[in-house]
């Protein structure tokens, strides 16, 4: 294969008579793909016969226009406009600005709203279920092997349960423990984590609400908000009867040894 010298090769592509996009007639370029009826789907995108390249915050561009081919059969698509040295520097400008704006949207714990309803709502859906497990609660009699003894089953509540909860589960990790506890008979206290306080507080107030318009004392559904001092509090407290840790796991390895030396100390 013989080849050119690359100088040769650019003077003949600039000199060249052969047609190319840019030589193309004024009718040609009106039948672009974008305006035949298989690819309508291309506007419902937004694109049009000339789209400006440039975007930071408002559509634009001063500089060359291209057209853009298919390249499964080579017919012309549609055009854009690129962008100047100037667009660039402009838009270069407004992202930074942009960033100053992002850089500072809170973290919280990342939930989006969707999932953040249908968390609320699985607590309405575990308390329905708790609100039926209730009704299996029973005192049964049992026959006994022994003669003129029977075996009675009965549920008693353990008393305080302490409930610490995660960040990204805020509301139905804690449902589903309070709801279960409540119907046990038992009393709860909640320690969510230090980073949605206002989730536990917001939580709170609808429960004491409820309890408060039946006339039962709201520290059936306490709440402590706090860190790491709160809750080793609550695991070597031996007042809370029962403990439920959500979380990493090494803190839940240190709050499942604080609560083993209760036993310990007991012995």
């Amino acid at each position: 294969m013989w080849r050119l010298p690359r100088a040769l090769c650019v003077h003949a592509a600039k000199t060249s008579k052969l047609p190319g996009p840019w030589s193309r007639p004024a009718a040609f370029m009106s039948t672009l793909l974008i305006n035949q009826p298989q690819y309508a789907w291309l506007k419902e995108l937004g694109l049009r016969e000339e789209n400006e390249g440039v975007y930071n915050g408002s559509w634009g561009g001063r500089g060359e226009v291209i057209t853009t081919y298919c390249p499964a059969n080579n017919e012309p698509i549609a055009r854009v406009r690129q962008a100047s040295v100037a667009d660039y520097e402009e838009t270069v400008k407004k992202a930074k600005e942009a960033w100053k704006i992002w850089a500072d949207v809170s973290l919280e714990m990342g939930k989006i709203l969707v999932e953040g309803v249908g968390e609320v709502q699985e607590y309405v859906d575990i308390c329905d279920y708790a609100v039926g497990l209730s009704r299996m609660i029973g005192g049964p009699i049992l026959p006994s092997e022994r003669p003129g003894h029977a075996l009675i089953e009965q549920w008693n509540p353990v008393g305080l349960v302490g409930i610490i909860t995660a960040f990204n589960f805020p509301v139905a990790v804690y449902g589903w423990n309070n709801a279960i506890a409540m119907i046990c008979g038992n009393v709860c206290l909640w320690k969510g984590a230090p980073t949605t306080s206002l989730i536990s507080v917001a939580v709170t107030k609808i429960i004491a609400k409820v309890l408060e318009d039946n006339k039962l004392p709201g520290a059936i559904c306490s709440l402590t908000c706090g860190g790491a001092d709160i809750g080793t509090a609550m695991a070597k407290d031996e007042q809370v009867n029962l403990l439920s840790f959500t979380g990493s796991t090494q803190v839940g390895k240190q709050v499942a040894l604080m609560v083993q030396e209760r036993f310990e100390q007991r012995k």
